[in-house]
């Protein structure tokens, strides 16, 4: 932490009430306790030094010097933290976290509510609604995210305005991804230019087909699946086929009685001997994985309903790093507490009492339920 506040010019050149590096505590104690105020939060953090007797003559500041300090120290502290504590944590002995040698990953984008204020509207802009005025309650932040299934831990993320679709943002993410991994994804990801993206890092794929998508039979398998190809509908990619391999099935519905509507998935996995298909139809469901992921930071973490509290750009994405680095550690604590007790890290949820004080949920964040 203190590397990275270095590296990016918040290092102090005299002592403050408030140096940088308990502000970035602080920044993160905000998200961890969210959404308690910001004294109440202070305090938190604070107290165990307190109660060991070396907190000194050091006092809580006014909650406009919190205000003044968040700002001094920004967001790109939060972000470079992010980036360089971000790694896959899973090992093969992860259950869930591997398959046939491959790491398994997930590619999605979810959205934040953020203050409404004049500055984060134009920066980030407000989705339509189909109600009153014809615009959402809030300015919206959309977030592209990498996550390692087994773990639940978000590897890379990438943030715009509402505007920015998520195919967009997504196509940044390949720069976090190698050989070895497979990465799972919907429908409205597949593309040439964005498979290239990431089949060009080593990378294999896993992606699920929309329901007009036209995939002719170069080859068949025996197992069902099929060689195909698909093209960019523009540019010199155009005349560049991409092969893949299809895959088409259907599920039979809770009751047992019937069938649901068919699913193709197209991957990058072309030996239908080493990868079956009936297996990748069955571990596509792993991809749901990341649904749950933005869940608990955006319900469980965060809080139902709760609004990103800052009036700025900046702030809002000071407050988004945090939550994302705070999530990451929770995993890694969730992950170690699994491995003793020789759990999968699904199993190992985070937990919020909405009738405990923030400092009792945080005691009880992490619980196992068998």
């Amino acid at each position: 932490m203190d590397r990275v506040v270095a590296a990016c010019g918040r290092a102090e050149r005299r002592q403050r009430l408030l140096p940088a590096r308990l502000v970035v505590y602080f920044v993160l104690a905000l998200a961890l306790f969210s959404p308690a105020p910001y004294l109440e939060v202070m305090r938190h953090l604070v107290e165990g030094l307190r109660g060991s007797g070396l907190l000194g003559n050091w006092r809580v500041p006014a909650k406009s010097s919190l205000f003044r300090a968040r700002q001094r120290l920004g967001s790109e502290p939060l972000r470079v933290l992010f980036a360089t504590t971000a790694k896959p944590m899973a090992t093969e002995a992860t259950p869930g976290a591997f398959w046939r040698g491959l790491r398994l990953l997930a590619v999605d984008g979810t959205c934040w509510d953020v203050a409404d204020s004049e500055t984060n509207e134009t920066a980030f802009g407000r989705p339509g609604s189909g109600r009153g005025s014809g615009r959402s309650a809030f300015p919206q932040v959309r977030m592209a995210a990498l996550v390692e299934i087994g773990s639940h831990a978000v590897l890379d993320a990438e943030l715009a305005g509402c505007r920015t679709g998520e195919v967009t943002l997504v196509g940044r993410l390949p720069r976090s991804t190698s050989p070895g991994q497979l990465v799972l994804a919907d429908r409205e990801f597949l593309g040439v230019p964005l498979w290239q993206a990431f089949t060009a890092t080593g990378a294999d794929l896993l992606w699920r087909v929309p329901a007009n998508r036209v995939l002719p039979v170069t080859k068949q398998f025996r197992d069902g699946s099929w060689l195909s190809h698909i093209r960019a509908s523009s540019g010199p990619a155009r005349k560049e086929p991409v092969v893949i391999r299809v895959l088409a099935y259907r599920l039979k519905d809770r009751a047992g009685e019937g069938e649901t509507d068919g699913y193709r998935l197209v991957t990058s996995l072309l030996d239908a001997r080493r990868y079956p298909a009936r297996q990748l139809a069955a571990l596509y469901r792993e991809r749901w994985e990341i649904e749950s992921v933005f869940a608990e930071i955006k319900t469980h973490q965060r809080g139902a309903r709760v609004v990103l509290s800052s009036k700025t750009p900046d702030g809002i994405h000071q407050q988004i790093w945090a939550h994302l680095l705070v999530h990451h550690a929770l995993r890694e604590l969730m992950l170690r507490t699994a491995a003793t007790r020789g759990l999968d890290p699904d199993r190992v949820i985070l937990h919020r009492n909405p009738a405990l004080c923030p400092a009792q949920r945080d005691r009880h964040a992490g619980q196992i339920f068998p």
